[in-house]
């Protein structure tokens, strides 16, 4: 079959498609013919060997796959041949097939596309998690998206919204700031033009937002701590700007507020019963088209290293697919 090989480590720039043996199925899990698999920030880390988790070499990139069952492994029965699927796949997903853990695959709605199935599992689940568990976000409440245009940033907004709260977010740039708009957004501030702490806090007479979701890291967070309101909590998603920040412990107190993390994967090991709580919860959204899956570009295999190129661009909006 024809997969992205990581033999060393290495720019994304220099993956090559290569032809490989096919993956073994193995107890609890199944082949998939991919139609679509997801693009991460996480795939060019991990080509570098940047990211926490380091897999042995070789190894095929791409964490999320949608695509049709065409073998069903030992203890996989629930699934059968030809069935529509997407699954968090680890790895394998950058290839013509995978196997995937029959434990986070799931069956596609009978509307969802293979491209809005790829793009499903790591950012809606992460977005709903991050609003529902760890920030407890409450109707009528302010959310604040930072990032909005993004991947996690639009299923975010989306979220937000479909659970009540008033959605502002921060974007560069008209196109992104109409992404996010799309989404559902009910106010848009460029941060490139404006002072995003000076327009929230107007925008909430000086009180702050009561949520703030924030995947940047840095001076964002930062700044945040200054627009957030009393028993306000600051999200942790993850440091897309490259630096993590740290905090006084002082502006914590003075406000009253809480600093959440909130890592999604860990979620298998620690409280595997949120996960399927959390995507019948998405599959009900989904179906009264609360959230939807904004899909910037599809990418055939052999630009693979464009896609991530792209993404590392921060030029991009929504989710990009790579489509075997």
């Amino acid at each position: 079959m024809r997969a992205i090989l990581v033999e060393k480590l290495c720019e994304p720039q220099d993956l090559r498609v290569q032809e490989v043996e096919a993956p073994a199925v193995r107890p609890g899990t199944l082949r998939l013919q991919v139609k679509a698999a997801g693009v991460n920030f996480f795939d060019i880390l991990q080509c570098r060997g940047e990211y926490q988790v380091k897999p042995p070499l070789p190894f095929i990139p791409g964490a999320e796959v949608a695509g049709i069952v065409s073998e069903v492994g030992p203890g996989a029965e629930d699934f059968e041949v030809g069935d529509r699927v997407f699954a968090s796949s680890g790895l394998g997903g950058f290839a013509e097939q995978a196997v995937v853990p029959v434990a986070t695959t799931y069956a596609m709605p009978s509307s969802m596309s293979f491209e809005e199935g790829a793009a499903f599992p790591i950012i809606y689940p992460t977005s709903y998690a991050g609003l529902v568990f760890r920030a407890n976000l409450q109707p009528k409440e302010t959310l604040l998206v930072h990032a909005a245009a993004g991947g996690v940033g639009v299923a975010a907004v989306q979220i937000g919204k479909a659970l009540g709260a008033r959605v502002i977010a921060t974007a560069g740039g008209d196109h992104k700031l109409e992404v996010a708009r799309r989404a559902g957004a009910d106010l848009c501030i460029d941060y490139r033009k404006e002072d995003f702490v000076e327009r929230v806090k107007e925008a909430t007479d000086g009180r702050g937002a009561d949520v703030i979701y924030d995947s940047v890291g840095g001076d964002v967070f930062d700044r945040s701590l200054k627009c957030i309101a009393w028993n306000g909590r600051l999200l942790v998603i993850g440091f897309a700007g490259g630096e993590i920040p740290s905090v006084r412990a002082n502006r914590i107190l003075l406000k009253n507020i809480s600093v959440v993390g909130l890592h999604w994967g860990a979620y298998a090991k620690y409280e595997p019963h949120r996960i399927a709580e959390t995507f019948a919860a998405l599959f009900a959204l989904y179906s009264d088209d609360s959230i939807h899956p904004e899909i910037y570009k599809t990418y055939p295999l052999e630009e693979v290293p464009t896609a991530l190129a792209d993404l590392a661009s921060r030029k991009t909006t929504g989710k990009l697919i790579v489509a075997p």
